[in-house]
């Protein structure tokens, strides 16, 4: 990230090396180990040997006047001195810098707390039994965490992050490093998410940081943060058409793969990191890396889909479709919990009674059916009486992201007439049991299955990851060799989808 920097810095200021300005000013906003900093102030070092040949002076000058961070924890903030100045008292007689005053250095760390909103007012008391009101059960207003979560006693950390918990950023950097302060690049690894009410889903914020840093005007802004944003993610819709159309992004580096990056971290996904330049208007160079597999950089219009997609070398495959512009095939499938009933939901009984209905589920990863009374479905009753391919909600697990190869979907089944089923399944209606089969038939091409994974960024299949796939006849069982050959596409083409997708046989029923 630091190289793609410097050889971005080079190119704006006729081959000038970044490492060898000593006005350059570096802002990590939220430093965790110090590592950004540490290594931005070894490069310096090397670079400004000439400039200031004494390094006991070089040293102090760099880490008074050029490197700056603001820590997200008081434990990170120790962490990050002790890497960057070797002392955790920025003061100290073991530190490396001789002319700070304070212990904190240019590392900032003080504990700020949540603004709740929407919550209940509720009397209550201090820890001196005086009565106090206080709300309960609201949100932050400025970064959306619960308040069940993390309204937290003075001891525990709160995770409220000072750089996103102010509507003024400009004001908030000149109350701790002084009113003329311009930074020329922010750079950094932002948290990611805060754990949600019950811990089951898990709300983003490293959006918040992206879009804080660029209101502080640098020159150069460079993140690390996760890939979902690219076509999912809980609340992200707004910060990715943002993004997608932010023609300053300069490049984009996508490991689908997270543990390429970060060895012992799980993020579903994968991650990313990009270079935004205040200056640049024009088309981002992106390059995706997975294991040896590196494609790009390839100059890419971000904004010419709704999602972006991820493997350049799909792109074509992508529009020699969309060129016929035929209907989705999401216009015949279901929305989430189309019959109103939760994946968990057990209303139901094993034995048919009069009146009763098949139901589909899915519990404890297995499928079952039971029965329930057709007059206790209230909602989407057109669509009982249709046959339906019944398709899992949760698609394959993270496999592409480490071998690049994936089934992206799990194997469907077919619901004759009537029949219903819980949130397990979104499902494709048709009036026959004929139509069913081609639907069926076409389900398991890898064309299909390709076609939905350019929207697939994660385990869940949603109704929107099936937009690109396009409508046919449903009088004929569907080949992949059919489609190859219906929307002409090339042996590399080709060639791309066999080895990105793996077959697919359906499931004896």
């Amino acid at each position: 990230m630091l190289d793609t920097l410097e050889i971005a810095w080079a190119a704006d200021h006729s081959g000038e090396s970044i490492w060898a300005n000593p006005n350059v000013k570096f802002l990590d906003p939220f430093t965790k180990s110090g590592v950004f900093l540490r290594e931005i102030t070894k490069r310096l070092v090397d670079g400004l040997a000439d400039t200031i040949p004494d390094l006991a002076e070089r040293v102090d000058h760099i880490l008074t006047t050029q490197v700056y961070g603001i820590a997200i924890t008081e434990l990170t903030s120790l962490i990050a001195r002790r890497s960057v100045y070797c002392s955790k008292l920025a003061n100290g007689k073991h530190s490396i810098a001789s002319s700070f005053d304070g212990p904190d250095g240019n590392i900032w760390f003080e504990r700020i707390e949540h603004t709740w909103v929407g919550g209940t007012k509720v009397l209550t008391a201090d820890s001196e039994g005086n009565q106090v009101e206080k709300v309960k059960g609201g949100k932050c207003k400025y970064c959306g965490s619960p308040q069940a979560t993390l309204d937290r006693e003075g001891g525990l950390e709160s995770h409220a992050y000072a750089f996103i918990h102010t509507t003024d950023i400009k004001a908030r950097v000149a109350e701790l490093f002084g009113d003329d302060m311009q930074f020329d690049v922010i750079i950094g690894n932002p948290p990611y998410q805060l754990q949600a009410d019950g811990g089951n889903r898990d709300i983003p914020i490293y959006q918040h940081f992206v879009e804080q840093a660029k209101h502080l005007d640098p020159r150069y802004l460079a993140m690390v943060i996760p890939a979902r944003w690219m076509a999912g993610g809980l609340g992200l819709t707004d910060f990715r058409r943002t993004m997608l159309a932010d023609r300053r992004i300069r490049e984009l580096v996508d490991y689908p793969n997270a543990a390429e990056v970060f060895p012992s971290v799980g993020i579903n996904g994968g991650v990313c990191y990009f270079l935004w330049d205040a200056s640049y208007d024009g088309r981002c160079a992106m390059t995706m890396v997975r294991g040896e597999e590196v494609v790009g950089p390839v100059d890419r219009a971000l904004d010419e889909f709704d999602v972006l997609v991820r493997d350049s070398r799909a792109l074509e495959i992508l529009r020699k479709v969309l060129q016929h512009g035929e209907p989705s095939v999401n216009t015949i499938l279901a929305r989430d919990k189309e019959f109103g009933w939760t994946s968990n939901f057990d209303g139901f009984h094993r034995v048919e009674q009069p009146g009763d209905v098949p139901i589909y589920y899915i519990k404890s990863m297995k499928r079952g059916q039971g029965f329930i009374g057709r007059d206790r479905v209230t909602k989407s009753q057109q669509l009982v009486d249709t046959w339906k391919l019944l398709v899992p909600k949760v698609g394959s697990g993270r496999e592409r992201e480490k071998s690049g190869v994936d089934m992206v979907l799990g194997p469907s089944q077919i619901a004759p007439s009537p029949s219903v089923c819980t949130q397990s399944f979104l499902f494709f209606y048709l009036a026959s049991e004929e139509e069913v089969e081609s639907v069926r038939s076409y389900y398991t091409t890898r064309f299909f299955r390709f076609l939905v994974s350019l929207r697939k960024i994660s385990q869940d299949a949603t109704h929107s990851t099936y937009r690109w796939v396009p409508m046919q006849t449903w009088d004929r069982i569907w080949t992949d060799k059919d489609l190859y050959a219906k929307y002409g596409l090339t042996d590399q083409e080709i060639a791309l989808i066999e080895t990105s997708i793996r077959p697919m046989d359906p499931p004896d029923e």
